[in-house]
């Protein structure tokens, strides 16, 4: 007899109450319960939620996997195991291994002044009215997987930025799933900049061995007034990862986000992206880029509200989609009555080098004010033969004319990065994913 996915976890949950609110703080304990009846009375998303249509995610939970509940202590040092390092990019680094932050001293010494990094358990502790004034804020306690993610969490990454603290170098925080047996984890983020500040942070995600693992992580992130902030992502995982993503970002007045994701190779992904234009003036840039080939699945779902009078969104999302893999792009931009003098720009272009390729585009406007300035649009197409007949004439493969095309198809988002060493660790990865050349997790000595 076949068992819903959710029975193991209502049973897990129902068991290990007090284990999951010995290990957390009392902020992240308060909203449990309430999140676990949420996930108890809608279950793991279908396609045939509106939201979910394009990746249903009950069948990535069904396996049994591993939890530390009781957040043992890691075997090794991630530092000594671990390398994702991005060439000239001087970064203050940080692990997380699984769903547990390691922080060495060194680097926590190096941060610019008035910088806290830390685990949310301390953060409880040490600054209790920043991250009770926001924990939990954010997230979208209708959706399934954010509760589900409140439900189950013991801990988190905190981040906080003071008003008026510019960072020095970026943050790069490296997430990687390691075990001997299938392990889920569950993250959770909380970044506060506060007003006039700027920061970036890079989010790395990996995954060693041929175990299965499944992480699912919430991010909540504000940004205050005249603030700057940069979030990048880049995946390399391998196809028996499952990634589960709900990033929810509200911005104050002036303030300037820009959101980059990348995914080079992955098993099963769904990224949601919210972004509230809370304050006047506020700008955001959201792209992304995504190589997809073999059976993987890719599905970036997007909101942005418009709330308040003059703000300004762009979106710019391109996928390549090779041999059976499906990709998907769901974005919406919904302007608020009295969001006035609103400029948004969406834009998904994609192709597919095979027949077997899936792209699904759905691009979306929800306007409800009268003076604006709105646009979307999607492509799904082909390489140009033509273009690729003229670059062999040239002298070059078909292999190489194909990988030309495809860099200068997604460079434009790249080359919208604020950080030059990692545009051009982009350029290369893109270059070395379609000439075979880039295996999952290559950069960590321990999957060597």
């Amino acid at each position: 007899m076949n068992v819903a996915p959710e029975k193991q976890y209502t049973d897990l949950y129902r068991e290990a109450r007090g284990l999951l609110a010995a290990h957390s703080p009392a902020v992240m304990d308060a909203v449990r319960d309430e999140a676990f009846a949420t996930f108890c009375a809608k279950g793991f998303p279908t396609t045939k939620d509106e939201a979910y249509k394009y990746t249903g995610l009950g069948p990535s939970f069904a396996p049994d996997y591993g939890l530390n509940l009781a957040r043992r202590p890691l075997a090794a040092d991630p530092y000594a195991a671990f390398r994702c390092d991005v060439p000239n990019l001087s970064t203050s680094l940080f692990f997380v291994v699984n769903d547990t932050l390691c922080a060495s001293p060194e680097h926590l010494a190096a941060l610019t002044p008035g910088v806290v990094l830390t685990s949310l358990a301390d953060a409880a502790v040490r600054f209790p009215d920043i991250v009770g004034r926001h924990y939990g804020r954010l997230a979208a306690q209708d959706d399934a997987l954010t509760a589900f993610n409140t439900a189950f969490a013991e801990d988190g990454v905190f981040l906080y930025v003071p008003d008026g603290v510019v960072m020095d170098k970026p943050l790069q925080l490296i997430n990687v799933m390691s075990a001997g047996a299938d392990m889920m984890a569950v993250r959770r983020l909380l970044v506060v900049i506060g007003d006039r500040a700027s920061a970036k942070l890079l989010v790395c995600d990996h995954a060693d061995g041929d175990k299965r693992y499944l992480s699912t992580q919430v991010a909540e992130i504000f940004v205050g007034r005249d603030a700057v902030f940069d979030y990048y992502e880049l995946e390399e995982t391998t196809p028996a990862n499952t990634r589960v993503a709900n990033t929810y970002i509200r911005q104050a007045a002036g303030s300037n986000v820009l959101a980059n994701g990348v995914t080079l190779t992955c098993g099963t992904t769904r990224n949601h992206l919210s972004v509230e234009l809370a304050g006047e003036g506020a700008e955001t840039m959201l792209g992304g880029i995504a190589t997809l080939d073999a059976r993987q699945h890719l599905d970036n779902n997007t909101l942005i509200t418009h709330r308040v009078p003059r703000c300004t969104s762009r979106e710019l999302f391109k996928y390549v989609v090779d041999d059976e893999a499906v990709g998907a792009f769901a974005g919406k931009v919904r302007v608020e009555p009295g969001a006035q003098k609103s400029v948004s720009q969406q834009t998904n272009k994609n192709i597919c080098l095979t027949r077997a390729a899936r792209m699904y585009a759905q691009p979306q406007l929800e306007i409800y004010a009268d003076d604006v300035q709105c646009s979307h649009g999607a492509t799904v197409g082909q390489l140009d033969e033509a273009a690729v007949f003229y670059m062999r004439q040239r002298g070059l493969s078909h292999k190489e004319a194909v990988t030309l095309l495809i860099n200068a198809f997604v460079n434009e988002v790249i080359d919208h990065l604020r950080m030059d060493a990692l545009k051009e660790r982009l350029h290369l990865l893109v270059e070395k994913r379609f000439r075979g050349e880039l295996g999952a997790c290559r950069t960590c000595r321990k999957c060597k």
